[in-house]
């Protein structure tokens, strides 16, 4: 026998758990180990597990038979027949974990069958029913003096069912029920019953032992008046004893695991050790899980999912996720509750770091937002402020401007929205109106699927901030990144990467410009507002060239991005081409640059520019040659065309922005 080998015997001994019987063949794997080690390896696990299996079973044998043969001894000790019957009733009940438990007795001088004992009952009618013989589920356990167990007592068809037997069951509320026959030699001379108010599985194990049961009460019922049955009694009631105090050590374990778990919210613990200390505790593994199972519904009680527990971790309505118990599907109610404690400290961690983080990241915005606003701050404050949210303001940093983009339908309306818009009806200044922390645009009135969008693209830039040792803050109706230039990498690169990660964190298209390289934000943040101003310009560039969706710098856009780049000229340079069509649609109220903007985009086609703009053929003949002599006979020559189209371009995107 191998040393590997030998490990199993070792496993076996000290009663390992299953799964450590896969760590002997997992370290041979590593360690090279051939086939044939492999195998016999395999063969020797294999043999271990049921050999293990086999002892856990025999154990569990052990206790049964050990139950049954106290309860026999406490059955003998007592000396009433109505005390051994209920006591019969109440273990029953107890150790097959039912909410209802009863014992019906034949009456062979009146001809029928009536309750003689129940617990936990709370009807009326139920606790006085006296059935015909043959009647119900009781009736078929007689007949056929075999167990009989229903799922659901009014969908079963197997017995015969009366008014008086499903009024009595209906005002009871019962709807799983097990019964068991009890006998004398071969005859019948009644049943006991376990039963639930809900569907319920009876395993096998439970049916043998509610039968066990049965044959005790039966034996208690034969000797009752010669005085034997006071012996079954006894040895119920010493089983009871037991059991109670075997639930007594098990509430006791759960007060402790509060306790535990209240050191761990003290002493600053997360959502790992909780879950680590519960797998100690129930002797199992748990684990938190973003999804799982739907157990909103459950009202904050454990619930079974095949052979694991879920407990839901949630608060205010809000689920965060759920705490699960891995193969303990014979989980105690004990055990349920303190799954269900667990899960509110959980809860009750996650809503503290939630409220952490969320004060994190208004401090970066706050941070971010002074950089901004305030370029004369003390440099030694603004680093000590930095340090404190471990970011590095004295290493080349870029300044992203990014926002959420919808369909290409939403874009177009939009876009046309804006170029519609009577130039002096549209507000100046860099920022045009930002975005505070209530989540309102200042100054414009925007829908709640717009506040909605922003309020998810700061979370997630805020978070994607956090992640790269940066800034975010909310602004312009958008959000502002300030993050470190990584060695090797370009504004561009730090522009496509962002608009990739913040699209596939929202699931939808974020357009993000850049800005390029502020070489120290803390020691001049001055430097910081220009970059951002020129990262909304390229943001706003991409938007117009639709190029939406995508991330970009000033240095990907050729003539464009050397516009945006230094802007100093560009109004010169729209006034210069298209100036005298801008200031006669604002002397006139006529829409010659509308009209401009969608003859290029036509295609240079009367036909489809008329259909764009919804006039007469004729009335875009007349706006065409109003235009030719307002630029002059060239116009329409393709080097001038770029450079008017390019001016039109600007114009549109410097409203946009002004807006």
């Amino acid at each position: 026998m191998s040393h590997d080998q030998a490990h199993y015997l070792e496993l076996l001994a000290r009663g390992a758990a299953a799964d450590a019987y896969d760590r002997p063949l997992l370290l041979a794997r590593a360690d090279g180990a051939g086939p044939e080690q492999l195998a016999a390896l395999e063969h020797a696990k294999q043999l271990a597990l049921r050999v293990r299996a086999e002892l856990e079973g025999r154990r569990r044998r052990e206790a049964e038979l050990s139950a049954l043969f106290e309860t026999a001894h406490d059955l003998a000790g007592l000396r009433d027949l109505d005390a051994v019957l209920r006591a019969i009733v109440q273990r029953a009940r107890s150790l097959l974990g039912t909410e209802v438990a009863y014992l019906s007795l034949n009456d062979p001088a009146a001809g029928d069958t009536y309750m003689r004992v129940t617990e936990g009952s709370v009807s009326a009618r139920f606790q006085q029913v006296r059935l015909g013989m043959g009647e119900g589920l009781g009736g078929l356990v007689a007949q056929t003096a075999r167990p009989y167990v229903t799922e659901s007592y009014f969908d079963d068809a197997r017995f015969e069912h009366t008014g008086t037997i499903d009024a009595a069951v209906k005002d009871e509320g019962l709807v799983a029920i097990l019964g068991v026959p009890l006998m004398l030699g071969s005859q019948v001379i009644g049943v006991l019953f376990a039963a639930d108010r809900r569907a319920r599985v009876f395993e096998r194990e439970q049916v043998a032992l509610l039968a066990s049961f049965a044959a005790h009460a039966a034996v208690a019922i034969d000797t009752a008046n010669l005085l034997a049955e006071t012996r079954s009694a006894l040895a119920d009631l010493e089983r009871a004893n037991a059991i109670i105090q075997d639930h007594s050590g098990v509430l006791e374990r759960a007060s402790d695991v509060h306790d535990r778990l209240t050191e761990l919210v003290l002493r600053g613990g997360g959502v790992d050790d909780v879950a680590a200390a519960l797998s100690e505790v129930l002797d199992g593994t748990v684990e938190f899980t973003a999804g799982g199972p739907d157990t909103a519904r459950a009202g904050g009680h454990a619930t079974r999912h095949g052979d694991d527990w879920v407990a839901a971790v949630a608060a205010g309505g809000e689920v965060f996720g759920s705490l699960v118990l891995h193969g303990h599907p014979d989980l105690d109610p004990a055990g349920r509750r303190t799954l269900e404690r667990a899960a509110m400290v959980t809860s009750l961690l996650l809503l503290a770091e939630r409220s952490a983080h969320d004060a994190e990241q208004r401090v970066r915005g706050e941070l971010l937002d002074d950089l901004l606003d305030s370029p004369d701050r003390d440099p030694r404050l603004l680093r000590e402020r930095a340090a404190r949210l471990r970011a590095d303001l004295d290493t080349p940093h870029v300044v992203l401007a990014a926002r959420i983009d919808g369909t290409a339908d939403e874009t177009a309306t939009r876009a046309d929205a804006t170029r519609a818009e009577p130039a002096a009806g549209r507000k100046s200044g860099a920022r045009g109106g930002s975005w505070s922390r209530a989540g309102s645009l200042d100054g414009s009135a925007v829908s709640a699927r717009e506040t909605a969008d922003r309020r998810r693209l700061w979370s997630a830039a805020s978070h994607l901030a956090a992640t790269r040792s940066g800034l975010a803050a909310a602004r312009d109706g958008g959000t502002v990144l300030l993050l470190p230039l990584g060695p090797g990498d370009t504004a561009a690169d730090l522009a496509r990467q962002t608009a990739r990660q913040l699209g596939g964190a929202l699931r939808e298209p974020v357009t993000v410009g850049a800005s390029s390289p502020v070489d120290s934000p803390a020691e001049d943040p001055a430097p910081v507002a220009t970059a951002y101003a020129q990262a909304r310009r390229c943001l706003d560039a991409l938007r117009l060239l639709g190029r939406s969706g995508e991330g970009a710098a000033a240095q990907d856009l050729g003539f464009l991005g050397l516009l945006l780049a230094d802007p100093g000229d560009i109004d010169g340079f729209v006034h210069r081409t298209i100036g005298e069509i801008i200031d006669y649609d604002r002397r006139r109220g006529t829409d010659l640059v509308r009209t401009l903007d969608a003859y290029f985009a036509s295609g240079m086609s009367p036909a489809r520019t008329k259909d764009d703009l919804h006039v007469h053929v004729n009335t875009v003949a007349q706006r065409l040659e109003r235009i030719g002599r307002l630029l002059g006979p060239d116009w329409q020559a393709p080097a001038r065309s770029l450079e008017i189209q390019l001016a039109l371009r600007l114009h549109a995107m410097s409203s946009s922005a002004g807006s």
